[in-house]
């Protein structure tokens, strides 16, 4: 056992003064202590030079003391990352079903952790289309994403984010000629916010506004020209996405947020003519539009359909022809494919996914996979006349595989796959468990060991529980390392997530959002009562606002946790969810509940927000992460919890605030940058519960 993490072996932590700024909301008033941390500049992007004095003084003293009162780890973090890079599998994407003559793929670049794609001609001439290690040079941050191909095979598109703050510019490389040209030079939309028209001629994309917001769809020539405006969103609570439908029949612009939607198209044979709506949006009702076999379908909740169900349309008078799946509660679809041979749909059963092919004759074909906890995904941007449909299936001991579907038999094989080095499937074991709540509520759990191991063991506990997002049973390459470390490793689906249909999610919503909570903490009580884990030694992790969930049941049960690890986490929830002018309060407020206009959601948004949660107690050893650049959770959220854990906490575990100057709320795309936060993860867990690094046995495959 090596001597648990303590703070008073190193420098004092920061102490932030505490101003008396009160807040009278709805009648209620209260008092924060830290609010003078919140910085947001008038113009440009944060950066440690621009911030108010006093506050660059105290970011610049918790950087020291996080510096210091990790620096005993540093041996640690140097073995689980030199683990980390030695076992990295080769990721090489295998070429994609042809699509105007090529197939394209993707990989990393030899000994390299940045991505290059590539395409591959059928006469097997293979052209580079981007390295991004190129891109990246000379910025401190880059992150890419919306890579796409013109239809017509001329073109290669992408979107890319050198400042760290999600305003991305649009590049478009000419592939006859080499040249790049940035087509939008700033403030561009990622993450689905552009695709080319069916004929390449122009460029549809998505604009952000000065609350980093996606409030307008324009339309761009691709050879050059003025951009015109297509469509502007007055809504600030509804998102935007564009895209063309598989058959390229139309664009489709999908203006949506949690409890309405609408889609807009526009025709290929019309591309700059105004956008047409298929239904006017209704609050209650979400849907979906794609193309398939002469009939356009609609994936929608409509009328109590909470898991979704699809309908025909008829393509001109946009009617309902008949119902192609109708609505089974707990089952939701996920997603659909249109290939001209089958409609492939993603779905969920009894918690796992499972695939169905809709032929052209209404047969349909099932595809599952045989194991305890999986999941699958539907490969982006395929050719619709394709033969075979490609998913990428993965399991806690199955890295990710690339699987083509044969259409028209469902027959399926491996077409690539990504497996550590040195990795052995067979040396671990996966269960899929479940633990009861305090309400009777059954928690599905996905729990990793070794195969050998055998009575309690150090757990790392994460979980996610918003929004609908399943936190899915995915393959983690550090996950496996921190097993062979000693560790469990479990996923706790709590309500919030999606993973038992649109009911698990509403579940975990507004009022009911304190059961994200305490199904966490079900999950870490269940695994020690059958001795999976024990009592101490139990670490919980989280993301964004996983990083709400594990920080909201610190606060209701912090006995439980031998250390909390919270990334870029969302925890200053009252205050946030109570400032118009956040770029994703107006979206999120269904979620969550309206703090400035309800004061039933002011009270229980009070009884949940962590930072306003914090107690006189002994709490944990905490780590928390910021970007000084995010807009989604600004680096004074987790800034303001470290604060108030040190000034109201009673014991000796520090609370560590880990802040990057240079990223967002995304870190750089950079595979060993992301070995190396996770390596300073594990090690951190190692020192909470006392696990030696290296363990005995190291090195064991």
């Amino acid at each position: 056992m090596t001597e648990r993490l303590c703070s008073r072996t190193v420098i004092a932590p920061p102490v932030a003064p505490r101003e008396l700024h009160e807040i009278r909301q709805l009648g209620r008033v209260r008092t924060d202590a830290y609010a003078w941390m919140k910085f947001i500049p008038s113009s440009g992007t944060r950066t440690l030079d621009n911030l108010p004095p006093r506050l660059r003084d105290h970011l610049l003293a918790e950087m020291q003391y996080a510096g210091c009162v990790l620096h005993p780890l540093e041996a640690d973090v140097r073995w689980f990352h030199e683990r980390l890079v030695a076992g990295s599998p080769d990721i090489q994407e295998p070429p994609s079903p042809a699509a105007a003559g090529w197939r394209y793929h993707a990989g990393l670049s030899e000994g390299g952790s940045h991505r290059v794609f590539s395409r591959t001609g059928a006469d097997g001439r293979t052209q580079r289309l981007l390295d991004e290690a190129v891109r990246a040079e000379g910025h401190a941050y880059y992150r890419a994403t919306d890579h796409q191909p013109s239809p017509d095979g001329h073109y290669f598109a992408w979107a890319e984010d050198v400042v760290g703050d999600d305003r991305h510019r649009i590049c478009l490389l000419d592939i006859d000629s080499g040249a790049i040209r940035t087509l939008v030079a700033a403030d561009a939309f990622g993450y689905g916010g552009f695709t080319f028209s069916p004929s390449s001629r122009h460029l549809f994309w998505i604009w952000r506004d000065a609350h980093s917001r996606p409030t307008r769809l324009y339309r761009s020539p691709v050879e050059g020209g003025e951009a015109a405006l297509v469509h502007e969103e007055r809504d600030p609570a509804i998102f935007m996405r564009v895209a063309r439908t598989a058959a390229g029949g139309f664009v489709t612009l999908t203006l949506a947020g949690p409890d309405t939607g609408e889609v807009r198209l526009i025709a290929a044979d019309a591309e700059t003519d105004p956008p047409r709506p298929v239904r006017p949006r209704r609050r209650g009702v979400r849907y979906e539009v794609d193309e398939w076999n002469g009939a356009l379908l609609m994936l929608t909740d409509a009328d109590g359909a909470i898991d979704r169900k699809l309908l025909r349309l008829d393509p001109v008078t946009l009617e309902v022809r008949d119902e192609l799946v109708s609505h089974r509660a707990g089952v939701p679809i996920l997603a659909i494919r249109p290939f001209a041979e089958a409609l492939v749909r993603l779905e969920r059963a009894q918690g796992l996914h499972r695939l169905v092919l809709t032929h052209r004759d209404g047969r349909e074909t099932t595809i599952r996979f045989d194991e305890p906890a999986y999941c699958i995904a539907l490969a982006a941007l395929q050719p619709y006349g394709a033969g075979q449909a490609r998913i990428t299936h993965q399991a806690p001991t199955s890295p990710p595989r690339w699987v083509d579907v044969d259409l028209a038999s469902g027959r399926w094989h491996v077409a690539g796959r990504t497996d550590p080095r040195g990795f052995d499937p067979a040396a671990y074991r996966v269960e899929r468990l479940e633990a009861r709540a305090p309400d009777g509520e059954t928690v599905p759990l996905t729990v990793l060991s070794r195969r050998d191991a055998h009575g309690p063991r150090p757990l790392l506990l994460t979980g996610y529980g918003a929004y609908g997002i399943a936190r899915e049973p995915d393959f983690s390459w550090p996950a496996a390392v921190l097993v062979d470390a000693g560790f469990r490793y479990a996923i706790a689906h709590v309500r919030g997530g999606s993973e038992k249909g649109a009911r698990w999610y509403q579940g975990g919503c507004r009022e009911r959002k304190r059961h994200s909570m305490t199904d966490f903490i079900a999950c870490a009580r269940h695994l020690v009562e059958i001795g999976h884990a024990a009592p101490g030694r139990i670490v919980a992790h989280g993301v964004s606002a996983g990083g709400l969930l594990v920080c909201g049941a610190m606060n209701m049960a912090p006995e439980l946790w031998a250390g909390v690890i919270a990334q870029v986490p969302f925890v200053d929830m009252l205050n946030t969810m109570s400032d118009a002018d956040h770029p994703l309060v107006p979206l999120l407020r269904p979620d969550w509940g309206d703090p400035l206009a309800d004061p039933d959601a002011y009270d229980w948004i009070a009884g949940i927000s962590p930072y306003e949660n914090v107690g006189r107690t002994d709490y944990p050893p905490l780590l928390c992460t910021a970007g000084l650049k995010d807009d989604r959770v600004p680096y004074w959220e987790p800034a303001k919890l470290v604060a108030n854990v040190r000034h109201r906490g009673t014991g000796g575990g520090p609370a560590i605030l880990v802040l990057d100057p240079d990223s967002g709320h995304q870190g750089s795309d950079d595979r060993d940058q992301a070995f190396a936060q996770a390596a300073l993860f594990w090690a951190f867990a190692c020192r909470c519960v006392g696990v030696p690094v290296p363990p005995d046995g190291a090195g064991r495959s």
